[in-house]
């Protein structure tokens, strides 16, 4: 099981460690279920270049897609980004976080 989740994290970092392939995620964060020509519109990149783009991102299941009728819709998957989220952030902040609101707990508790 650990293997599997460490080759996941793999395939994420690397689908992350492109700025093209973060674009494309910001991209499908504000308008989820879009087409390749919709991803492509407005991008210095070739349709094919895109595509591959998104083969990496769907290999990291970052990206799922869906066909419509002749179309093929692609749609953002949080899950993995939250996943490492939680395994390589939430742990080292967690306690910062609880202190911060501990304070903010404190410093409202005397306002009133």
């Amino acid at each position: 099981m650990v293997a599997y989740s460490t080759m996941n994290d793999d395939a994420v970092f690397k689908a992350l460690a492109d700025a093209s392939r973060r674009k494309l995620l910001d991209r499908l964060r504000q308008k989820n279920g879009q087409t390749l020509s919709e991803l492509c519109h407005g991008l210095e990149m070739t349709r094919q270049a895109v595509a591959k783009h998104l083969a990496i991102l769907q290999k990291a299941n970052l990206v799922a897609w869906r066909r419509e009728g002749r179309e093929r819709l692609h749609f953002i998957n949080p899950v993995p980004i939250h996943s490492i989220a939680e395994r390589w952030i939430s742990k080292f902040e967690h306690p910062r976080l609880q202190a911060l609101a501990k304070l903010k707990r404190n410093l409202e508790g005397k306002e009133s």
